[in-house]
């Protein structure tokens, strides 16, 4: 019986033991095996490097008028319609002239009337004159022929000029383009409308060949061109500056910036500038809104690594390296500006660092990692 006994405990303690050993081999193998992560990283770039600026601008016309007529009077005839391109002369509309030629009469006859009354004068004035010389008449009645005389040449003068006015008064109900341009949409007038001179708006008319663009930049931008040897305006660099419009196309012809503002905007501390750029095309309109691109510097031998190494932890920035023990080091850094693609590092990495371009989340300060070496034309980056 004891023995019995024996036999059953010694079989319940192997089962336990088997049950042991089955339970640890489970568990070890179900502990993953520790790997080290795989990275990309790169050597930085270190090139000279041009510093470029964007600024938002908006298009303006050289040239954008509202017309007015010079003469008041109803507007009988029409020639053109909105959104027309108009040619410098062309006529736009016709004023009513009937009134106004009746004046150019009037005002000729008045010419005649004040020319035969100065010739009678001056022949009075020349009769007396002699007749003075002769003692024949008082030198008062020659001075006095001679007087009236003088009088009557400034009322044909006066007479002249009115002549002329009444002239230009006729011309002028006849309006015409002031210069090559496009027309505005649903602003001109209509057939019989009253037109008040120089108040009433017949129509808008914009010049578009060339454009202004017209962007701000700050006070530090304008004071970092300075320090790097741009004049804005009178260097290259004024002189063949980019536009990239809204849909983000580069606009094939270069602009050159034409006016400074004398100051600095008070409300914005910005400083206003004027860019002049050609639109044979009729690419640019009034009112559009696009990216003027503007050489700021030059930065020699300029550390660069790509914007997708960049770290940014509250208001830190940080950089992932690999350093000669294949551990990779998490280090601060302060940058400058962006070029495309890639970043400028101003301070924290030497030339030589190979930087973590990918897989730095997985590999914090002091872990080995593997790296797969990439180069910037494998990245995309140009």
């Amino acid at each position: 019986m004891l023995k019995r006994k024996v036999i059953i405990a010694s079989s319940i303690i192997g089962i336990l033991i088997i049950v042991l050993l089955a339970f640890s081999f489970l568990n070890k193998k179900s502990v993953p095996v520790s790997r080290i992560p795989v990275v990309k990283a790169m050597k930085v770039i270190v090139k000279d490097t041009d510093v470029y600026q964007d600024y938002v601008g908006q298009v303006e016309a050289v040239n954008d008028v509202q017309i007015k007529a010079k003469v008041s009077g109803n507007i009988v005839a029409k020639y053109i319609k909105g959104g027309d391109l108009v040619k410098a002369g062309q006529p736009l509309f016709q004023i009513d002239k009937r009134a106004y030629e009746a004046a150019v009469l009037q005002a000729k006859a008045q010419l005649a009337q004040a020319i035969a009354n100065y010739e009678n004068a001056k022949l009075d004035a020349d009769r007396y004159k002699i007749l003075a010389a002769q003692d024949a008449v008082p030198q008062q009645t020659s001075d006095t022929a001679a007087s009236i005389a003088k009088q009557d040449y400034q009322i044909v003068e006066a007479m002249r000029a009115n002549l002329k006015q009444a002239e230009d008064n006729l011309s002028d109900t006849l309006i015409v383009a002031p210069f090559s341009g496009k027309l505005g949409v649903g602003d001109d007038l209509s057939l019989g409308a009253f037109v008040t001179a120089g108040q009433t708006v017949l129509c808008t008319l914009s010049s578009p060949d060339p454009m202004y663009v017209l962007f701000s930049i700050s006070e530090n931008d304008y004071l970092n061109m300075i320090k790097n040897g741009v004049d804005p305006i009178n260097s290259d660099v004024g002189k063949r500056i980019k536009l990239v419009l809204s849909d983000g196309t580069t606009y094939k012809y270069p602009g050159k910036i034409t006016e400074i503002n004398r100051g600095l905007t008070q409300n914005t501390g910005t400083l206003s500038i004027k860019a002049l750029f050609p639109n044979p095309e009729n690419i640019l309109v009034p009112g559009m809104f696009a990216k003027v691109v503007l050489l700021e510097g030059h930065l020699k031998n300029a550390i660069l690594v790509p914007q997708m190494a960049v770290q940014q932890i509250l208001d830190k920035t940080f950089i992932t390296i690999v350093d000669n023990n294949s551990k990779a080091q998490m280090v601060p850094v302060k940058m400058g500006p962006r070029i495309g693609s890639l970043w400028v590092v101003e301070d924290g990495l030497r030339p030589g660092d190979n930087v973590i371009v990918e897989g730095f989340q997985k590999a914090p300060t002091g872990t080995i990692v593997k790296v797969i070496e990439v180069t910037p034309e494998s990245l995309g980056i140009k």
